[in-house]
């Protein structure tokens, strides 16, 4: 090959190099994308929703009666035994004050029984020397009648005026005891809150006991005081005999059964717990969201699962978060949601082929948030892009990023 020969083919093959360079720097860059197989798994179908534990039987120990409660030594927490822990101790309020028109009825009072009962003594002392005449009557009557000198009549008339003698002495008597019960109620009215009027001594004059074994869960009365009948103590319960009511939209409600699982969440524990429904709630109520709006919300009670070790540290009205399990597809072809898109109103993916992406049709089953079931459109060894871009369309060249 002579040196001219020589020029010319270098000179076309920089030219050939030149032009594919040039084409080349034309050729789109292919599309980086994120790629996840379809895999096999379970889809769960669950529905969220916020609540507190509660314990199921909370007893709130009320005064039995109107009188002084002496202070509450007891502490929330505190274990009590039913029928021997006694929560509370009370004695009988102090009398009242008397004004000055009230107590001077009272000293009237009081003089008039005193009256009253002198009144009676001297009936008694009356009643008794007219027995002591009958008795001396009938004693001479009945020498009489032994001699012959009176007759049968004579002597019964004496007998009968002797039992109505002994009739008068016991009314005497039973008067005067009325009008000593009646003094003492009009002295009891001068009594004053500050005077030393008798009490019952001894530790316990009322005791109010625990009705159930468990735990002083809150002291609704603590300092000593006057208090009416009926008010709230102290309320009582058994922490370990916990429930949780998770409040849920209407709408969400009507598709949760009696038996559904459900996980608690977010509790403050390391792990999930699991509980199931026992309850549904038949009747809603209507509650205003932080929005301001009004939301119809229905309460679903659940019960514990695992074991008391897990969730001990849970006490009543602590918030928790619960997702209940409504629907489930087990061992279906899974891909995530982020990967489904509408094409001609019909769910699509693309998947990687080749090199390239292709679009494809496929048919959703069950899906929640985060996965969906995959009925048709996608084999398990298919790869599908998530969060496909505006630059992803059927056919462009793809890369996984």
């Amino acid at each position: 090959m002579t040196l001219k020969t020589t020029k010319i083919v270098i000179k076309y093959s920089l030219g050939l190099l030149l032009l594919g360079l040039l084409i080349y720097a034309f050729i789109p860059e292919a599309e980086k994308v994120d790629l996840v197989s379809v895999h096999r798994g379970d889809v769960v179908i669950a529905l969220d929703g916020e609540g507190k534990t509660r314990i199921r039987d909370i007893y709130v120990v009320s005064a039995p009666i109107e009188g002084r409660v002496m202070r509450i030594e007891s502490e929330p927490g505190d274990n009590v035994v039913a029928g021997k822990t006694v929560i509370a101790t009370m004695i009988p309020a102090d009398p009242k004050f008397l004004d000055h028109r009230t107590e001077t009825q009272a000293r009237a009072d009081v003089l008039g029984a005193e009256a009253a009962l002198s009144l009676s003594e001297s009936k008694l002392n009356s009643a008794l020397a007219s027995l002591d005449f009958a008795k001396a009557e009938y004693e001479r009557s009945s020498a009489l009648y032994k001699r012959g000198n009176i007759s049968i009549a004579r002597l019964e008339q004496m007998e009968l005026q002797l039992k109505m003698r002994n009739a008068e002495v016991e009314t005497a008597r039973a008067d005067l005891k009325v009008m000593e019960s009646r003094l003492i109620a009009a002295k009891a009215q001068l009594v004053q809150p500050d005077d030393d009027w008798k009490q019952e001594k001894g530790p316990c004059q009322l005791c109010v006991h625990a009705p159930v074994d468990g735990k002083v869960l809150r002291i609704l009365h603590e300092s000593e005081g006057v208090i009416p009948t009926g008010t709230p103590l102290v309320e009582v319960g058994n922490p370990e005999n916990l429930e949780i009511v998770i409040e849920m939209l209407s709408r969400y409600a009507v598709k949760i059964r009696a038996g559904d699982m459900a996980l608690i969440k977010r509790w403050g524990g390391g792990q999930n717990i699991r509980a199931q429904v026992r309850v549904v709630e038949p009747s809603g109520y209507t509650k205003i969201s932080a929005l301001g709006v009004e939301e119809q919300r229905v309460n679903i009670i659940l019960d514990f699962i695992d074991p008391i070790e897990i969730w001990r540290s849970l006490g009543n009205a602590y918030r928790v978060e619960a997702s209940i399990i409504v629907d489930k597809a087990e061992n279906g072809l899974v891909i995530p949601v982020s990967a489904l898109f509408r094409h001609n109103e019909q769910w699509s993916v693309f998947i990687l082929k080749e090199g390239r992406a292709l679009l494809q049709a496929v048919s959703v089953g069950r899906k929640n948030d985060w996965e969906a079931e995959i009925i048709s459109g996608l084999d398990e060894r298919d790869q599908v892009i998530i969060h496909p871009g505006n630059n992803v369309t059927d056919g462009t060249r793809i890369a996984a990023r």
